[in-house]
């Protein structure tokens, strides 16, 4: 099972004024990473239920296995009611407990995440004690880490973002996280500082920071790289930063230089903001002609 990647965690219906669509996260990296070419895994939970059902007809319908997404029958598929009236800032509505919070360990994902080469996960998914405890024994088996920070007040708490930050290789967060965690911390302000002393603290390969319209921070290796935003016409941004974390993964996989993989995953991210939803079709071809574009 070469350069696999495991996406752990939500996946749900995201309701909008327009009606419902399938996101979550882990679910969304997962379908970015297949249209890129990655192969990919995705350790989800559904309910037993008619939503449940046509999560994992979309799952299938977007190329991706649902081997490994559970079924159980005592809770309900995820629901967040999505509020776009800022195209920008897109906030949510998180109901709970529903059927993600109960993701089982079985011995088959720890089979799993042993043999993959990148384990991605968020906060989110670690709200409640049973998915929380579930990741914390696979995350004892992950090769190579990668922490999506995906702070959702009130689904998260500075022990748990602590705790998966010191298990982490890689982490990806937006501005507003980064200087939420480092008031944790340290009274450092400055980005590129604040990028610095996280690696350190937490001896991570690799800090990435998502800036919005600005683009984004890479820190690794012991210096800064720095992307600039690619502008389009917004049609909204949710599944733009999922997109970007797997294009940045993309790259990282491969060897890539780090600017370079930065300018791709921007380009990538403000692609997805051009559609609506979180989970557009695309190609990789696609994202080098944005990014072609830009360049005239």
């Amino acid at each position: 099972m070469s350069k696999t990647i495991v996406c752990f965690g939500e996946i749900l219906w995201d309701v909008l004024p327009t009606g419902k669509q399938p996101g979550g996260a882990p679910f969304n990296v997962a379908v970015h990473l297949h249209q890129l070419g990655l192969p990919v895994e995705l350790i989800s939970r559904v309910g037993d239920d008619e939503l449940g059902q046509e999560l994992t007809a979309f799952v299938a319908s977007k190329g991706l296995s649902a081997d490994f997404v559970q079924q159980g029958k005592t809770h309900l598929t995820g629901v967040v009611k999505a509020n776009v009236d800022d195209a920008n800032e897109v906030t949510y509505k998180i109901v709970q407990p529903v059927a993600w919070d109960y993701i089982q360990y079985e011995p088959a994902l720890e089979q799993l995440v042993a043999q993959a080469d990148v384990f991605v996960f968020g906060s989110l998914a670690a709200r409640q004690a049973g998915t929380r405890e579930t990741l914390y024994r696979l995350l004892e088996h992950a090769r190579f880490k990668v922490f999506d920070v995906n702070m959702r007040p009130p689904h998260y708490t500075k022990e748990v973002v602590k705790y998966l930050l010191e298990k982490a290789d890689l982490v990806k967060m937006n501005h507003h996280e980064l200087a939420e965690i480092m008031a944790w911390f340290t009274p450092e302000t400055n980005r590129e500082a604040a990028m610095q002393w996280l690696a350190e603290r937490f001896e991570l390969a690799a800090v990435c920071v998502t800036c919005g319209a600005e683009g984004a921070l890479l820190w690794t290796n012991g210096r800064l790289y720095r992307a600039p935003g690619v502008p389009v016409s917004v049609r909204d941004t949710i599944g733009s930063g999922d997109a970007f974390l797997a294009a940045l993964l993309k790259g990282w996989q491969a060897g890539q230089e780090p600017g370079e993989a930065l300018r791709f995953a921007c380009a990538t991210g403000a692609l997805v903001a051009t559609h609506q939803g979180a989970t557009p079709a695309f190609t990789e071809a696609d994202v080098r002609q944005l990014l072609a574009v830009q360049a005239v």
